[in-house]
């Protein structure tokens, strides 16, 4: 592992070093020269959100730069860590142990259900086993009323001393960035969400949302649902206070149009 360069500045270098243009590079990987320029900038915000690393990687390989050599600086690139590669072996443990456990359990419900012999003494009559065996009560169902009596759940509070609650669920695929908007600021979390999976947690002070493929996210914050409006495959930016009111953009008002006679109508003069 070396410490001698961002990625923006290896790529850089390995780019000149072949004489090839950001022009000409954008046009052979199909890629904007904007995603080239930030890339090379290690303007990382720039870029769509979940993308850094695989366009860096692409990049890298085509230019001839091992990140594997430059562990130090391909971490500081924000995205989701890449996975070791499984190990056969540790694949093949796994198996075994997977298949003692499977034959244990099968062994465990046959003794428990295959009748065995009565050891000398008759069992109870079926009056005795169901006076000793009382049935319990069903556990009380959440509350729907802001004062719940004594014995009911409570629903998880939308705004506590953690923060707001933010709930995001995706119906497809989607690419999710929450930025902090405080003046104490704060690294980003990125997440890519998937079919039918749900993203709960909570934030601290005002925070900026960026979805990707909106249209199919649900989005709650501090218990309201956001109406974003986005269909299928659009983006959609929000941004919330400290309190998780959504901060909509506002609309510039246009000027008034003059008001023009038409040529067939007579102009009055004073």
């Amino acid at each position: 592992m070396r410490e001698d360069g961002s990625v923006g500045q290896l790529i850089r270098e390995a780019r000149e070093a072949r004489g090839l243009s950001l022009e000409a590079l954008a046009k052979e990987l199909k890629l904007p020269v904007r995603h080239l320029e930030a890339i090379e900038a290690d303007d990382w915000v720039a870029l769509p959100p979940g993308r850094p690393r695989p366009l860096a990687r692409q990049l890298a390989e085509r230019l001839g730069v091992d990140l594997e050599f430059h562990t130090g600086a391909f971490q500081i690139v924000p995205g989701v860590q890449e996975l070791e590669p499984p190990d056969p072996r540790r694949e093949r443990l796994e198996r075994i142990v997977m298949g003692a456990l499977t034959g244990t359990s099968v062994i465990v419900v046959l003794w428990l259900v295959v009748p065995g012999p009565s050891l000398g003494h008759k069992p109870p009559p079926s009056y005795l086993v169901a006076l000793s065996r009382p049935s319990l009560p069903p556990p009380p169902a959440p509350s729907a009323s802001p004062y719940p009596v004594l014995g009911e759940l409570l629903p998880e509070a939308p705004v506590n001393e953690q923060g707001l609650l933010v709930s995001l669920r995706a119906m497809d695929t989607a690419d999710i960035r929450i930025e902090p908007q405080t003046p104490e600021g704060g690294l980003p979390m990125v997440r890519t969400l998937r079919v039918s999976e749900a993203w709960r947690f909570r934030v601290k002070g005002a925070f900026l949302i960026r979805v990707e493929n909106a249209g199919v996210v649900s989005v709650e914050v501090a218990g309201r649902r956001i109406p974003h409006g986005q269909s299928v495959g659009e983006g959609w930016i929000g941004t919330f206070d400290g309190e998780g009111r959504w901060l909509r953009p506002t609309q510039p008002e246009l000027p008034d149009e003059p008001v023009v006679p038409d040529e067939d109508e007579e102009v009055t003069r004073p």
